[in-house]
């Protein structure tokens, strides 16, 4: 098979077959936004994905940086998506660091057990902190 005759399909269909995002749109505005390079570019939504070719997404507070492992148009299960690509090591491990950071810094906070009463009221109204209890 010759380079001209391999496997292609858009990028915003790609990514919403690959389960990065939930819906086709949301993947086209991602990357009309910036959130998606393909091989360190910006890349417009009809920009046509190959077996190889490298992507940056970014997605709420992750990163994610994959390689291209299977092409397909259609939405499947979780277990086919995640064939289509292969993540590399030093991108999961980031995702891991960053999500054990933001882990710890919940850790601090406790949400109180009930409504606070009138004292508890007028206490928040002083300090105007709800994390006065």
């Amino acid at each position: 098979m010759t380079d001209s005759e391999a496997p292609v399909v858009r990028l915003d269909l790609w990514l919403w077959a690959a389960r990065f995002y939930r819906t086709r749109s949301l993947a086209k505005h991602a990357i009309e936004t910036g959130k998606v390079d393909v091989a360190g570019q910006r890349a417009k939504p009809s920009r046509t994905v190959r077996v190889g070719d490298c992507l940056r997404v970014s997605r709420g507070e992750e990163q994610f940086e994959v390689e291209v492992a299977g092409i397909s148009d259609t939405r499947g299960p979780a277990s086919v998506a995640q064939a289509l690509y292969v993540e590399t090591d030093g991108s999961r491990q980031q995702r891991e660091q960053a999500r054990a950071l933001r882990m710890a810094e919940r850790a601090g906070y406790r949400a109180p057990e009930g409504k606070p009463d009138k004292r508890a009221r007028r206490l928040i109204r002083a300090l105007g902190d709800i994390d006065a209890l």
